[in-house]
């Protein structure tokens, strides 16, 4: 069941005519964001580059506090700083308060790779540091060479975590840290995914929507924004509008090319 209800703008101390100005604000359908209904099980959020999808998907993580699966968490991540400002302007309307799940963006997932690599490595430190163990050979000079001793000893430990393919590894991770219940916030989680791997992600989300999960996505992937059922609100125009999958950009240019390579590709001689 679905525990986000709505996110809406707020702007707290300022008059309705005075909106805070700079990038996240400058963004047109951030700009002009009222109230949008997440409702659904499953949300999806669509638009070309820099429409401002992935910004409010951010916002609403940061205001929502959940768990991120990156190599910081949202309220340090140091390239979230515009988007935690977003979050101060957010009211989230819930109908259970939830912080389980997660927020996972594609291009953080080696990150979350190395801080499991880290926690592993800061453990076996903290055992040598009290008594337990001696630092191996290869390590002991690290201690002197103002090199951290987790982020050095950290490469032992990646194998374990990224022994397969980018894909597969990613997959894994879904399968493992989704399950029946809390809210998800995913960015562009096709990203590293086969069309085949994008099927298999789509039927893992279907068993966690019946099991109650909700899901917040951002992506491009035709593929799986023909999730049955999914609300989907398209970014290209200000403000953001609820768009049906037969009618969105990305599913027809992709359909037409599909059909006729040649008619695009003759641009390219």
């Amino acid at each position: 069941m679905p525990q986000l209800l709505h996110v809406a703008r707020r702007e707290p101390g300022l008059p309705p005519d005075r909106p805070r100005d700079g990038f996240p604000f400058s963004v047109p359908a951030i700009r002009s964001l009222d109230v949008l209904d997440l409702s659904a099980p499953v949300t999806f959020f669509v638009g070309e580059n820099g429409s401002g999808k992935s910004t409010l998907l951010e916002g609403i993580a940061a205001a929502a506090q959940l768990p991120t699966l990156g190599s910081d968490e949202v309220a340090y991540d140091p390239s979230l700083g515009a988007q935690r400002a977003l979050a101060s302007t957010l009211k989230l309307t819930w109908r259970n308060r939830t912080r389980h799940g997660f927020f996972l963006r594609a291009e953080d997932f080696f990150g979350y790779l190395k801080r499991l690599a880290r926690d592993r490595a800061r453990i076996h430190r903290e055992a040598r540091e009290s008594g337990l163990a001696a630092p191996p050979p290869e390590r002991a000079s690290d201690w002197e060479s103002g090199v951290h001793p987790d982020e050095a000893a950290a490469v032992e430990f990646m194998g374990e975590y990224d022994a397969r393919s980018h894909g597969e590894s990613f997959l894994e991770l879904f399968t493992r840290r989704i399950d029946g219940t809390g809210l998800y916030l995913l960015d562009e989680p096709e990203a590293p995914l086969s069309p085949q791997r994008q099927l298999a992600l789509l039927a893992l989300l279907s068993d966690a929507v019946a099991e109650g999960a909700q899901f917040v996505v951002a992506t491009h992937s035709p593929i799986l924004l023909a999730f049955p059922g999914a609300r989907i609100y398209s970014f290209d125009a200000a403000p953001v509008q609820e768009v049906a999958y037969g009618d969105l950009e990305h599913v027809n240019l992709t359909r037409d090319f599909l059909l006729g390579p040649e008619r695009y590709l003759r641009h390219l001689r």
